[in-house]
């Protein structure tokens, strides 16, 4: 078992749990995440294709859920728009999700968003999109189920 690389921000050597999703710099806290997304340097789409011919890195000891946690992406701020796990998994069981994504234009769609550096425009933009809306709208209904209106007890 390898020791946990250092922060890339701080120094401290124990607690560098977690990777930058755009670099894989190491980084222990949501302090020292915030600090480096503001001077991270994404690698290069060559550098993510030679890494995935490699195969991937190496992961490094971490909570079971990933190098990285929602804690260190969201600020107290964002704790309201928090989706619980329980819920984001019923997202990976979701057969009409699936179908959704077996679309070559809505995956071309995705990935746009995901390598763009202003992510809110572009959705505001693809929100435009038929397609798009459709996907937003299934993900919506997984994680919150429209409450039964107009519905009289029995």
């Amino acid at each position: 078992m390898r020791a946990p690389a250092a922060c890339g921000e701080c120094g401290e050597q124990e607690r560098a749990r977690y990777r930058c999703p755009g670099c894989s710099a190491a980084y222990c806290s949501v302090r020292c995440c915030r600090t480096h997304r503001e001077r991270c340097a994404p690698r290069s789409s060559r550098e993510r294709a030679q890494e995935r011919e490699q195969g991937p890195p190496a992961a490094p000891p971490g909570p079971a859920h990933g190098p990285w946690s929602v804690d260190d992406i969201l600020g107290e701020e964002d704790e309201q728009d928090r989706v619980p796990l329980q819920k984001l998994k019923l997202l990976g069981e979701s057969e009409e999700l699936r179908d959704l994504l077996l679309n070559p234009h809505l995956r071309q769609l995705l990935l746009t968003i995901d390598q763009a550096e202003d992510k809110s425009s572009l959705m505001r933009k693809f929100m435009q999109e038929p397609l798009f809306v459709e996907f937003a709208d299934c993900c919506l209904r997984i994680v919150e189920p429209p409450e039964k209106e107009n519905i009289l007890p029995e």
